[in-house]
């Protein structure tokens, strides 16, 4: 199978540095000359446009910044839709709007093709070693016919049902992150404030009923201090902004997350919408004239488990 990659940033130049890794064919797609050199030195093949992409390949996986931007990708004259044609897959990994995949998706299937919903979850350093989780939604038969495929791309794929659940499971999933993140900026607080030793907090809570994922990846960099997650203010409010969406159009009154959009719309004003997501703990470190500064913490996240075939859950 002839796979086609758009989008090659943070999260999908990894994941398409795997399939490369794992000898597909592959074209590639992005605004970023740079990148696209580098890709063709690799041996992948490149596409002058969407839309000749499209004609090119098997599977047309997208993996973009926001709604909007994927729209263009796919409905702009020399887009996606206007190359693709029938039995051809569309996967979307891009985190985004569960009725925006349904509505291109829509499209896609009145060309003949199958959209299928795909977005990642497990943070940048996992991507980067095909030990990434995957979420897809959309036809059964067009999940199983590209497994090996989310397979060479991940560890653990769940197909979460018809086509829209998977991203609005992410959306789900990304808004808890969200929250655990801000939570430890106020948890780091008590336990600098209280004089406590770091490091041993940091061990704490990871064997504690208080651990999470978020705590065991982004602590470490918060601890460092670089911050660096891989991951940015913008991209947070994108995600957090589509979960407080998706409650209104559902009629569900929600109480965390409007403050959860808050404080991240405030992060992104005091440090801008390119600064690392986990720089949202330092409006705590700020706020009280402290800093969470331990010795012995990365710079930045490297996923230390080798690379394994994936498999469904």
């Amino acid at each position: 199978m002839k796979i086609g990659f758009i989008g090659l940033g943070n999260v999908g130049d990894k994941l398409a540095r795997s399939l490369l890794r794992n000898k597909f064919d592959l074209t590639v797609r992005d605004l970023d000359e740079d990148i696209v050199k580098n890709y063709k030195n690799l041996g992948a093949n490149i596409a002058s446009s969407p839309k000749k992409l499209a004609e090119q390949v098997d599977l047309i996986i997208t993996c973009l910044p926001s709604p909007k931007i994927c729209s263009e990708v796919m409905e702009s004259e020399d887009g996606v839709v206007s190359g693709i044609s029938k039995n051809k897959i569309w996967l979307e990994m891009s985190t985004t709007d569960e009725s925006e995949v349904k509505r291109i998706g829509k499209l896609i299937e009145k060309k003949g093709a199958i959209p299928l919903d795909s977005p990642v979850s497990g943070g940048c350093h996992r991507a980067a070693t095909g030990n990434i989780a995957i979420f897809v939604g959309g036809n059964r038969q067009a999940f199983e016919k590209i497994l090996p495929i989310l397979t060479s791309m991940g560890r653990k794929i769940l197909h979460t049902g018809n086509l829209g659940t998977a991203s609005v499971l992410k959306v789900i999933t990304n808004y808890l992150a969200s929250v655990h993140l801000v939570a430890l900026g106020e948890a780091w607080t008590i336990a600098k404030k209280s004089n406590l030793d770091l490091t041993k907090v940091y061990k704490g809570i990871a064997v504690s009923s208080g651990n999470s994922f978020v705590h065991e990846t982004e602590s470490q960099v918060i601890l460092n201090g670089s911050y660096n997650i891989n991951f940015t203010m913008d991209l947070v409010l994108k995600d957090t902004g589509l979960f407080d969406e998706l409650a209104n159009k559902l009629n569900a009154p929600l109480e965390i997350s409007p403050l959860i959009v808050k404080i991240f719309k405030d992060g992104k004003k005091k440090y801008g919408s390119r600064a690392w997501s986990s720089m949202i703990v330092k409006r705590m470190e700020d706020l009280n004239n402290i800093n969470f500064r331990a010795e012995g913490f990365p710079t930045e996240l490297i996923d230390k488990e080798r690379e394994e075939k994936g498999y469904e859950i």
